[in-house]
């Protein structure tokens, strides 16, 4: 019987699907869906972390920082789970004062997304114009970065939400900072202090790289997790966020739960949520 290169190809193929993993990697659907891994902080293991996040059907991580390995170390981790760094959280410190080595460390990961996580309080703002200034600063390191081939963004809690004279100190950042900074809306945050989730993507709209797919739970439940709940299991409304944020062009929607109970239940209790209410087109 002559061998034709299609049936090479499918028996490459049969062969391939045998190996642990493969078949649900393959059959995965490219859907923009990651986690944030700052959940899975409590988990034992960095390699048992990203089995959590593989074993959810997840292919993309966002990172912290190192996650205290080396560029090295980590790629072969993530290369072992069949999983992408499509972002990491850096500190401000630490793209201020090296900017060049948060690049390096992060090309060899393949990642070409940096967000600023958090401010300390003696790091943020009292007032407008301490945002507007902070925000100029920060869209010069994002057009410094840019040069290295990398994209800036900016992580929210609730204190950038405070209003100044009708507009809040995100606003006032994002306005200072010019084009090149963008967003990553924590929409539980969002929601914790007053605002329509679905609303603000609208005033971030071509603007937000990703979001924060995160929920709270109603008030005075899950204490002992902070008040936050499993994505689609709190109290945000997901049917007007997700095509919201479909429309302000978001690529990644990032799972997170700041004190889970459970971090695996929470990653694949949010990855479930995402595949089945994500809007048909929603791609990275």
């Amino acid at each position: 019987m002559r061998t034709t290169p299609r049936k090479i190809a499918t028996t490459a193929l049969l062969l391939l699907a045998a190996l642990p993993g493969f078949a649900r990697d393959a059959a995965t659907p490219a859907q923009p869906i990651a986690v944030q891994m700052y959940t899975l902080r409590n988990v034992a293991t960095l390699d048992e972390q990203l089995k959590i996040v593989h074993d959810a059907g997840v292919h993309a991580v966002e990172t912290v920082g190192t996650q205290n390995v080396t560029a090295a170390e980590l790629k072969q981790l993530l290369d072992k789970y069949a999983i992408k760094a499509v972002s990491t959280h850096v500190q401000l410190a630490d793209l201020r004062k090296d900017l060049d080595g948060v690049v390096a460390f992060n090309q060899t990961l393949g990642n070409t997304h940096l967000v600023v996580p958090y401010l300390g309080e003696k790091e943020r703002p009292t007032d407008a114009a301490g945002w507007a200034a902070l925000g100029k600063e920060l869209g010069e390191i994002a057009s410094k970065a840019q040069a290295k081939g990398m994209t800036l963004a900016y992580h929210n809690h609730d204190f950038e939400l405070i209003d100044f004279g009708g507009k809040t100190g995100l606003e006032l950042l994002f306005d200072a900072a010019g084009p090149a900074l963008k967003s990553e809306l924590d929409l539980a945050w969002v929601a914790r202090a007053g605002y329509d989730p679905a609303a603000m993507l609208g005033k971030f709209s071509g603007r937000v790289f990703a979001v924060h797919a995160k929920d709270n739970a109603p008030k005075g439940q899950a204490t002992d997790e902070g008040g936050f709940a499993s994505l689609g299991q709190g109290v945000l409304n997901w049917k007007t966020i997700l095509p919201a944020a479909e429309k302000a062009g978001v690529q990644w929607y990032i799972i997170e739960h700041d004190q889970p109970r459970d971090p695996a239940a929470v990653v694949k209790a949010g990855a479930d949520y995402l595949r089945e209410h994500l809007p048909a087109g929603a791609t990275h």
